[in-house]
């Protein structure tokens, strides 16, 4: 009750604050245009960001580059209901309101579709190397069923990066050095070819040391892009892009948490990671007879990364007189390459994943009373993969999967003016799935030391029609008022398993309403919006019990159907611009999630009970070789994972002029409530309620044209989970951590 009074206080001191600012606002000069108009695509054509009947968080470049968010872990600083995962190797987990995925293999998908220059990226590890050079990101939030591509449950990520700019030579360059030995460099050069084509070349590299003591959470990639603009007429445009990018360093590490199997473990705060010998020493101490033989190995030090991704991607866009027409073709290769201890084993992980999309869509004019976007798309993605997760000589899980997958849509939208202020919106999209699988798989163990593969087959095909209705009036010159229902679609797929290998698709249907506002001769902005989600078959992804072999479970990534589920909450934005000097933002969202029905099985390989938060009891429907047994686990009416009650992102700015320059100090303020990161619903997987703050001084030329900021991210050098794994055989926690107090300084320059 503590902590949420302090929310509310912090809540009401905002709105106290901008109710004083408005008063300031009331005086301002006239001359002052107030808070800048954005433009956004998140329904696939340009329009301004206040005038869209969607939940969109845009962040523009100049605020990525300000606020140090240079890869796309760091993307849930900047916006409150996002929760971004990292995962061992080279995965990256999206939660939006409580909805996402756990990746752990070739098999998972996100429930978040991540697009990079408007095409969808399928794999959890591609998003990496996409955060330099950007126009702007934007964030969409619910189901996206009617104008996006696969698996938009949750909502959507954006990734806009810089077009070439036509008849305009340039170069923008920003280098940053601080603690942690972090060194990262980026440069764009955007150059004219005659009067009807430019080229953008842009690249960047980053290297850092780890956080953790054993050497990992470390960065160490290089990234360039490539970019082809040619437009011979006011009518056609041509525009192809080629980016490369390549991950090494250690990554993501993990430490092993204090708990009532660890009690003597090293305090979390003090970054000891889980290879480290005074990690190790606790499960030698408390797990003897495991551990020291190697039965159960501990996690070590010689994890790495060393994964490429590279893709192509073309466009034409041509106006017909009536309508526009595009087309978006794709292709992207992803190949992970990597061993991680993030999960307290040994994962070794190899992909080939190779995906080709084409997308092609018409968009009427804007001045007309029917309005509408039309289109087709068609995805396909084959993957061949080496997995091997080794819990020590009791236990070693191989499987290699071979993967195709074949996506095809149609979609639409319509907005109609029923009256002048008032529209009418429909959409549907109906879409087939394909899959399949060759894997062969096998579980080594003491028992079976060289045991064959087993090779399991399978074919699965889904289609499904989502759709989308609603209202937008507008109450003002700058006030929109909006309701709509919606529904998403995720189809189901495999996990590794030699039978009852299979999940379901999930479906949500979201029903919203909102306003969006502009006060105070444009200077304040003010947005609310109401949801409420319903979810069924909730595909939960988590490192459980897969069959290997008839009565022969080992530890592998599966996914279940979590039965029912539901969301329900509001956001409001605020952003505050009294003077051009002045800036006040604040972003606050409520959620209230729950699990109405989620039961699954897990695995214990000595066979005493499961560690779970949840209703635990024996599960005798599978006939298991001893001494392993099976436990079902029952979370009915437990809260969402990555779903904290309240989020909140307070900042404040403010600009002094000192004759040519200026000199502008700042801070940014994430609050959230208590949340739990994983289904088991431990204590040590509970992320207690917290703040963290970034400060900054950024001395700068009055043009723009050069800066230079010095910062501190993290403040208060909180310790803040990222991700939760309770790891099998050994029935302990390890969590990996958020950055700790980094601090720097960043020049940039642009001419």
């Amino acid at each position: 009750m503590k902590k949420l009074c302090f929310y509310c206080t912090t809540a009401i001191a905002v709105c106290s604050a901008s109710t004083a600012l408005a008063q300031t606002a009331a005086a301002a000069p006239a001359e002052d245009s107030g808070i800048e108009e954005i433009i956004v695509t998140a329904q696939r054509r340009s329009e301004n960001l206040q005038r869209v009947a969607v939940a969109v968080s845009a962040v523009s470049s100049k605020e990525l580059i300000a606020s140090g968010v240079s890869d796309v872990q760091n993307l849930g600083r900047l916006v409150p209901s996002l929760v971004v995962q990292p995962n061992g190797g080279s995965s990256t987990n999206f939660y939006l309101r409580g909805v996402g995925s756990y990746a752990t293999n070739a098999f998972a998908e996100n429930a978040i579709a991540f697009n990079f220059a408007e095409v969808y990226v399928a794999r959890p590890t591609s998003p990496l190397g996409t955060f330099f050079d950007l126009e702007r990101i934007e964030v969409v939030k619910g189901p996206q069923g009617t104008l996006y591509g696969r698996n938009a449950t949750g909502g959507a990520i954006n990734v806009i990066p810089k077009a070439p700019e036509l008849g305009d030579f340039g170069v923008d360059a920003t280098a940053e050095l601080g603690n942690y030995a972090s060194k990262r460099g980026s440069v764009a050069v955007n150059i004219p070819i005659g009067d009807i084509a430019a080229v953008r070349v842009a690249g960047q590299v980053s290297d850092r040391n780890g956080y953790l003591s054993d050497g990992y959470d470390d960065e160490v990639g290089q990234a360039a892009r490539i970019s082809l603009l040619v437009k011979p007429n006011d009518r056609l445009s041509f525009q192809l892009t080629g980016d490369y990018f390549h991950q090494g360093g250690r990554g993501v590490g993990s430490v092993l948490v204090p708990g009532v199997n660890t009690p003597t473990a090293p305090p979390v705060s003090s970054r000891i990671g889980g290879a480290d010998p005074r990690s190790v020493d606790e499960l030698r101490l408390r797990y003897a007879a495991l551990v020291n033989p190697g039965l159960a190995a501990t996690p070590n030090q010689d994890g790495f990364v060393d994964s490429t991704f590279y893709g192509v991607t073309g466009s034409v866009e041509a106006d017909l007189d009536f309508a526009t027409l595009t087309v978006l073709a794709g292709y992207r290769r992803s190949e992970p390459n990597f061993v991680s201890f993030n999960l307290g084993f040994r994962a070794a992980v190899s992909e080939i994943d190779d995906q080709g999309s084409l997308e092609v869509r018409l968009a009427s004019k804007d001045d007309q009373r029917l309005r509408y976007v039309l289109g087709a798309f068609l995805f396909t993605e084959s993957q061949k993969a080496q997995n091997a997760f080794t819990q020590g000589l009791i236990s070693r899980t191989t499987f290699n999967p071979n993967l195709n997958t074949t996506s095809r849509a149609i979609f639409g939208q319509l907005t109609y003016d029923v009256a002048e202020g008032l529209r009418l919106v429909g959409g549907a999209r109906y879409t087939n799935e394909s899959k399949s699988q060759n894997t062969p798989l096998r579980q080594q163990s003491l028992a079976n030391p060289n045991p064959p593969f087993n090779t399991v087959t399978g074919d699965l095909d889904f289609s499904k029609v989502t759709w989308k209705v609603g209202v937008e009036y507008d109450a003002g010159e700058r006030s929109l008022l909006y309701a709509n229902v919606a529904t998403g679609f995720k189809a189901g797929g495999f996990f590794v398993a030699i039978r009852n290998n299979t999940f379901d698709p999930e479906t949500l249907t979201a029903y919203t309403i909102g306003s969006k506002n502009r006060f105070f001769d444009n200077r304040l902005q003010l947005n609310v919006e109401a949801f409420y989600w319903d979810y069924s078959n909730q595909q939960i992804g988590f490192v459980g019990p897969v069959e290997t072999a008839p009565g022969i479970f080992g530890a592998g990534g599966k996914t279940v159907n979590a039965g029912q589920a539901r969301m329900y909450g509001a956001e409001l934005e605020l952003l505050f611009q009294p003077t051009p000097n002045d800036r006040l933002t604040a972003n606050i969202q409520y959620l209230d999630s729950k699990y109405d029905s989620f039961v699954y099985t897990a695995i214990s390989a000595t066979g005493a009970p499961v560690r779970s938060g949840c209703a635990v009891s024996p599960d005798t429907s599978l006939p298991v070789a001893a001494p392993a047994r099976l436990f079902s686990i029952n979370c009915s009416g437990k809260s969402g994972i990555n779903a904290p009650k309240w989020s909140l992102n307070l900042g404040y700015e403010h600009s002094f002029k000192l004759g040519k320059l200026m000199l502008t100090p700042g801070v940014r303020t994430r609050i959230e409530s208590s949340r739990f990161l994983a289904i088991e619903f431990l204590p040590e997987q509970q992320q207690a309620a917290y703040r963290m703050s970034d400060l900054y001084l950024t001395l700068a030329a009055d043009d723009e044209r050069w800066s230079l900021t010095g910062f501190v991210n993290n403040a208060e050098n909180r310790t803040i989970y990222a991700s939760s794994s309770l790891r099998p055989v050994l029935p302990v926690v390890y969590n990996a951590l958020r950055p700790p107090r980094t601090f720097g300084i960043r020049a940039s320059v642009g001419f």
